[in-house]
């Protein structure tokens, strides 16, 4: 135990540090593996919290991991965000703690369109499926930025009409099923968790 406290300390150590040196642009959020929660979160890019579910729960280091990525995923208002992954662990070998680093790019693009030469071209890192298998998050995300992408709308421009749509749509398919899933739909389109939950009960009582 006092071993996992002295690596949760140096995990959020390095959290703080990242965050300092690069700013906010890039969330660093510190994953308790076998709790399967967040423990630590800087710059909540992907509005998450704390005590959030981590969707990790079907990973398998091997012995030799340290560093996994970097690779891409798709932040909740459909910006390209680029990580990496530390893996921390205890004497014993285990991994108890991961240290992800998002990188939010929008800035970066932004230029890009402006100057094409400004960032290099080429194939996107492929995503380790281990840190996917079960991040409803990214589907949610993916499902939120597909959806406003067919009508040209942005998510933080949303009418009521609008939000009550989508929010009918998630749950149509599905999303709203996972735990929790409600809460972060709240957060994504910055309404309350009664908002989507009010949403969903007019729908059902018309």
């Amino acid at each position: 135990m006092q071993n996992q406290n002295l690596l949760l300390n140096n995990a959020i150590a390095t959290a703080d540090a990242v965050a300092a040196l690069f700013g906010p642009r890039v969330e660093v959020v510190v994953h308790n593996v076998s709790k399967a929660r967040i423990s630590y979160i800087v710059n909540p890019l992907s509005h998450r919290e704390v005590g959030d579910p981590s969707n990790l729960e079907e990973i398998d280091f091997l012995p030799s991991d340290t560093v996994i990525g970097p690779y891409e995923k798709i932040n909740w208002d459909g910006q390209l965000i680029r990580s990496i992954s530390v893996v921390q662990r205890a004497r014993d070998g285990s991994a108890p703690f991961l240290i992800c680093m998002n990188f939010d790019q929008t800035d970066l693009q932004t230029a890009q369109r402006a100057i094409q030469a400004l960032l290099p071209t080429g194939q996107s890192s492929s995503r380790p499926e281990a840190l996917f298998r079960k991040d409803w998050h990214e589907r949610v995300n993916k499902f939120v930025t597909d959806w406003c992408n067919a009508r040209d709308m942005r998510v933080d421009a949303l009418d009521r009409s609008s939000r009550k749509d989508l929010v009918l749509s998630l749950e149509a398919s599905g999303a709203l099923s996972e735990k929790h899933a409600a809460a972060y739909v709240a957060r994504v389109l910055g309404v309350s968790r009664a908002t989507v939950y009010n949403d969903l009960k007019k729908e059902v009582d018309e």
